[in-house]
Parts: C-alpha cells; sequence; structure tokens
C-alpha cells in the first residue's frame, strides 16, 4: 500500500556531509530508460555494499539520494549522490543547512518514491509563491519501504 503526505512539514536543519556515489543526469534523462542513471547508480550502491565501506560513518543509519549541483531548476542537469552521512573525512556533497520542505512516503520501491516526487512537483504547481533553492535536495530513506524527501525552499 502506497502512502504520502499531502502537506509537507517544514524542518530546520543544520548542514551535514553524505559520501557515496555521484552521477550526473536530468529529469528528461530519467525518463529514458537507456538513459537513465538513477537506477544503475543505486544498484552499483548496493551491488559494491558501498555504504558499509565508507570512512568515518555517521551514527545516522539513513541512505540518502542528494540532488545537488543544479543546473538551473528541476529541467535542467543535477548530480544525484548515493550515499550516507559521514562525520568528517572525505564527504562527496554537502547537504545545505535551511529551510526545507518534508514530503515522505511508504511503499513499494521505486513506485512508491516517484509517487511522492510527482506529488512535489504537484505540490510546486499549485503554490509558485514557495520557491524552491536548487541547491540541495534528497532522500532519506528509513527502511526499504519509506522515505521522506526533503526540498530546500527560501
Amino acid at each position: 500500500m502506497q502512502t504520502r503526505t499531502e502537506t509537507p512539514r517544514r524542518a530546520r536543519l543544520d548542514p551535514f556531509d553524505v559520501a557515496g556515489l555521484t552521477a550526473r543526469t536530468s529529469n528528461r534523462d530519467e525518463s529514458d530508460p537507456q538513459a537513465a542513471r538513477i537506477g544503475p547508480l543505486w544498484g552499483r550502491f548496493f551491488d559494491e555494499r558501498v555504504y558499509e565501506t565508507l570512512p568515518q560513518r555517521a551514527d545516522d543509519r539513513h541512505l540518502y539520494g542528494v540532488y545537488s549541483a543544479y543546473e538551473a531548476d528541476h529541467e535542467g542537469a543535477f548530480d544525484i549522490t548515493a550515499g550516507v552521512a559521514v562525520a568528517g573525512g572525505p564527504a562527496t556533497v554537502r547537504i545545505e543547512g535551511g529551510d526545507y520542505l518534508v514530503f515522505t512516503g511508504q511503499g513499494e520501491m521505486p513506485q512508491m518514491v516517484l509517487a511522492v516526487w510527482q506529488a512535489i512537483w504537484q505540490y510546486f504547481e499549485a503554490h509558485p509563491e514557495i520557491r524552491r533553492r536548487y541547491r540541495s535536495d534528497f532522500e532519506a530513506y528509513a527502511g526499504p519501504d519509506q522515505v521522506a524527501i526533503h526540498i530546500g525552499v527560501l
């Protein structure tokens, strides 16, 4: 069963670092199975057990999908990082501190996370007064069927 919050909650977060594997992609590429990079990136992350080998992993046990280095907005290219939070050491990407809207979902992957992203895009279309930062957004996975997607806002 799929569930998601209709109204996101607002959260103020401190910055933190994530290390893992990164690829460059776009929403247009992700709609083409031949060009999509997110699924293969996560596949490699799990196949190579990257989450077990990263030095200085933080006590935080979430897995993260981080969207950063935006070319422009949701229509441009961006980096996607599959990783874990680290305390010190080399970080792949920094999650910026600041205000985030948090959208949650629970259900079967990957359909559930895609449904939450659809809800996010619909939310911002319906609320043009709320502006995204396009600096660092992220998915935090608490388990194999639970996600909280954090979207940075001004």
